[in-house]
């Protein structure tokens, strides 16, 4: 962990959360289009202006805005207070009228099986690792909590509805990435980091969060299940480092590692977009949604990663009020600055 004294006045917290809405609203509409449509519509740069007022985004901020109210509502962070408030929160957000932004299936699935109060492990989809399990994550990493309680917490949230190793795994990953940069680590720091972090838990099964969910046929240890997740993860970080270390060519970053539709990949994309537009707060958003893949959750994770290495003041003035949910977004974040 990087020590150091939090410049408080930066609200890193408020421009994480914040960020997240506000790269959500700007990929909402390049989600499914082509690179070459988006550069028609948008321009070489991508979208940097929120459009309509409210900027509306998608489940991904609706998602992270029901963990957060779980983790606001939880009298202690542990898996039994926990589990019952993300249930509800999911489950609400489910059957919500809101819910009309193209919501992931394997949430829907593992919602409609929470609902009917089926165990959590038995409710998930076991082989999904969609990045609907870090996608939600970023209210975690903002907590004042140990490095124990955040992984629990982070692996638990995605387990609800992404049963595979790489979804906890990467969940982790996104949780402390901006734990990390919340604590004066800066962007570059971040891939080094999290591989430490990668190898160092490789074969830690959290069985006190996660209970019998390892338990698949094949798998022999809980041990093996865990380490599946955390190897793809080293993978998709290796990826990272070999696109940072070549010229930025100012194309997809998709190309180089992934189209983000799954966990590790929407980490490491969201990564890269945030590095390499590490001063340009905004043009991390409009690179994370000029792709071919999943923009608007990888233009999420980015400003989640830029607004908590930059704060508030790396966005736009107006843009606070414009942003759909902002009153929840102001709530929920403001006690964390």
């Amino acid at each position: 962990m990087i020590a150091t004294v939090i410049d408080t006045s930066l609200h890193r917290a408020s421009g994480s959360l914040f960020g997240l809405a506000y790269g959500d609203a700007l990929g909402k509409p390049t989600e499914f289009l082509t690179v070459a449509e988006i550069v028609r519509r948008y321009g070489p740069a991508g979208p940097r202006e929120l459009a309509g007022d409210p900027a509306l985004v998608t489940d991904d901020t609706q998602m992270a805005l029901a963990v957060a109210w779980a983790l606001h509502d939880a009298p202690t962070f542990t898996p039994e207070a926990v589990e019952p408030l993300l249930r509800e929160r999911f489950v609400d957000w489910s059957v919500s009228p809101d819910n009309n932004r193209a919501p992931g299936m394997t949430c829907l699935r593992a919602c409609a099986e929470l609902s009917l109060g089926t165990r959590w492990q038995e409710a998930t989809v076991a082989d999904s690792k969609g990045c609907g399990a870090n996608m939600r994550v970023t209210p975690v990493g903002l907590l004042d909590i140990d490095l124990d309680t955040l992984a629990g917490l982070a692996q638990l949230q995605a387990g609800l509805t992404h049963g595979h190793p790489t979804g906890l795994a990467a969940s982790e990953l996104t949780a402390y990435a901006v734990r990390l940069l919340r604590d004066g680590a800066t962007l570059p720091d971040l891939p080094g980091l999290l591989t430490a972090r990668a190898s160092e838990q490789r074969a830690v099964y959290r069985a006190d969060w996660l209970g019998d969910l390892w338990q698949r046929p094949g798998v022999a240890t809980p041990a093996e299940f865990i380490a599946r997740g955390w190897d793809e993860c080293l993978r998709a970080l290796a990826r990272l480092d070999a696109a940072l270390a070549g010229p930025d060519d100012g194309g997809d970053p998709c190309r180089l590692t992934g189209e983000g539709w799954i966990a590790e990949e929407a980490l490491a994309t969201a990564l890269l977009c945030a590095i390499r537009h590490a001063d340009d707060p905004v043009g991390a958003l409009a690179r994370g949604a000029t792709t071919a893949g999943d923009s608007d959750s990888i233009a999420a994770l980015a400003g989640a990663f830029v607004g908590a290495a930059h704060g508030m003041p790396a966005w736009p003035a107006d843009w606070s009020t414009r942003i759909e949910y902002a009153a929840q977004l102001t709530t929920l974040a403001t006690p964390h600055d």
